[in-house]
């Protein structure tokens, strides 16, 4: 019996109860090939795979369909090709393995890749040894969950992100782990979406990396361990609330970068252990509030052509450096933060400081003129510069300083 006599009868079987159907794929099942399955489905159908099914063709699904893995079946891309293209709407993918995406140069080959999908779900799967592992392109409302995605990024030029949006809005990321991928999440023209409860480390280049993308919100994640930490870039509205930034090491690494962003918020964020806590550049209305900068080499570094920022009940601790800046004030302020290198009193016992700290350093100044002077860090010579500087200074800025600092840590 050829392959159209068998999808005749399939769809003769499957066709005359209706749409809505369940067909389910196995072995020892009437249908055991899941690319047979798909173009003898209809609409709305569902179609359940065991895990005894290994698939390793490129698949494309044009119908609205619900593919439910039973156990991680397994959807190899054999290191040559996409595994899996997607163009419709209403289309859901849960418990599926998939690796081995292939390689290319000229091509983003990607595990699922969506293309102009709407009201999709792509839930609770695993994808390892990926090029790039979740690809949507020009998708709105949909819902990534769940999902873990590794890679084997060893070079930038070789490899692909975990996911990967572009010109997308209204997207959930809820609660993924992507680890040693190019970059961990990818936004290039996405608006309106939320990145949740995700963690992202140990990837080649950045965690989460995004650039012209408007009132996105991300909460509650972790970066941790990336090659130049998260960069933030020409974008708009952004809400950054209870994230952590932790052990980003490197001489181009950061917590987090910020590059041409407007009126953000970033609120009870944790930055510890980075090179760089935050590292701001041409960013302007931005409050920073509650965020907790531990052991950092500089908590913030402040560059040019940044307005309005305001730094309030943030806590300092322990960090080399906890403020580098470089021009005017231009509007930024710095007020109720807890520093633990202050050293003033509070003789009426209101909590606040009755003397203003400076927290820019005479040092920060000359490291920033001269990289190489950081060997001097922690000497006597250097510990005598800071103290003259901050009876008087004349290096650093005269109107940076905390008229309020907090004498106990912020809650």
């Amino acid at each position: 019996m050829n392959h159209h006599t068998i999808i005749s009868l399939f769809a003769l079987i499957f066709f005359s109860v209706g749409n809505g159907q369940t067909i389910n794929v196995c072995k020892d099942c009437p249908i055991s090939d899941l690319a047979i399955a798909i173009e003898l489905a209809q609409n709305n159908d569902t179609i359940v795979v065991s895990n005894d099914i290994t698939t390793n063709k490129p698949i494309r699904i044009n119908k609205n369909l619900t593919l439910i893995g039973n156990e991680y079946p397994i959807m190899d891309g054999m290191n040559e090709h996409e595994i899996l293209t997607v163009q419709t709407d209403s289309f859901t993918i849960k418990g599926f393995k998939f690796q081995n995406v292939g390689q290319s140069f000229t091509k983003d080959h990607a595990a699922i890749r969506l293309i102009k999908s709407k009201k999709f779900k792509i839930e609770s799967n695993q994808f390892e040894n990926v090029y790039y592992g979740i690809f949507l392109e020009k998708c709105s409302k949909g819902l990534i969950k769940n999902n873990i995605i590794k890679g084997n990024a060893t070079v930038e030029y070789k490899s692909g992100n975990g996911i990967h949006l572009w010109h997308c809005n209204n997207i959930t990321i809820d609660n993924n782990k992507v680890s040693n991928v190019r970059d961990g999440i990818y936004f290039e023209f996405v608006d309106h979406s939320n990145v949740i409860n995700n963690s992202s480390h140990d990837n080649l280049r950045y965690g989460l990396h995004f650039m012209f993308s408007n009132e996105d919100r991300y909460e509650n994640n972790i970066f941790e361990r990336n090659g130049a930490g998260v960069a933030v870039m020409f974008s708009k509205k952004i809400s950054m609330h209870e994230n952590k930034f932790l052990k980003n090491w490197g001489t181009a690494s950061y917590g987090l970068l910020l590059k041409e962003i407007y009126d953000a918020e970033i609120t009870r964020n944790t930055f510890e252990k980075n090179t760089i806590g935050i590292n701001a550049e041409g960013s302007n209305r931005i409050e920073y509030l509650g965020n907790n900068f531990i052991e950092n080499g500089w908590a913030v570094k402040i560059l040019g052509a940044c307005f309005d920022n305001n730094f309030t009940k943030n806590n300092f601790l322990n960090n080399t450096f906890d403020v580098a800046y470089s021009g005017r004030l231009n509007n930024n302020s710095f007020e109720n933060n807890y520093w633990s290198e202050y050293s003033g009193y509070d003789l009426d016992k209101n909590g606040i400081g009755d003397v203003p700290h400076r927290p820019v350093k005479l040092f920060s100044y000359i490291v920033n003129q001269s990289p190489e002077s950081i060997i001097l860090l922690r000497s006597l010579m250097i510990d005598v510069l800071n103290f003259s500087e901050k009876v008087s200074p004349i290096f650093t800025p005269t109107d940076l300083y905390d008229s309020k600092p907090l004498m106990k840590k912020a809650l």
